[in-house]
């Protein structure tokens, strides 16, 4: 299991720093002008404070992977980590038009790859949690 958390840690890390990208892929400057002042600061920290986050938790998952593991307080915190990416896999398909990405191929394969990706975050924590999880010290 260590060896998954190292993984996914690296992984969270490659989706924190993709987030550098999203103002100027997504075109935030021309599509968010019409917005109010705070709403587009809003956009803009709430975006920064989630990379920021996805950041911590993969920068955790490689350096605390052991104690994430073995430990009571590791395997409650993994039982967190795996509810928050479960409620994120539900949000891929319910939270989000099927619009966005039916058709395309670039969107749809991006769309599948997420969805793998917070299935295997989410079993991942919570078999992390449920494995040996009276065992821990």
């Amino acid at each position: 299991m260590e060896t998954h958390l190292k993984v996914i840690g690296s992984l969270l890390i490659v989706l924190a720093l993709i987030h550098v990208v999203f103002p100027r892929y997504f075109n935030w400057k021309q599509e968010l002008s019409s917005l109010s002042l705070a709403n587009r600061q809003i956009m803009y920290v709430h975006s920064f404070f989630i990379a920021f986050m996805v950041l911590l938790l993969g920068v955790l998952c490689i350096s605390s992977a052991a104690e994430l593991v073995n430990t009571a307080l590791g395997k409650r915190i993994s039982l967190g980590i795996g509810v928050f990416w479960g409620a994120r896999l539900v949000i891929q398909f319910f939270g989000y038009s099927p619009k966005l990405w039916k058709g395309k191929t670039f969107e749809t394969t991006v769309h599948i790859v997420f969805a793998i990706f917070w299935t295997y975050l989410t079993s991942i924590f919570i078999t992390v949690y449920l494995v040996g999880a009276g065992n821990a010290s």
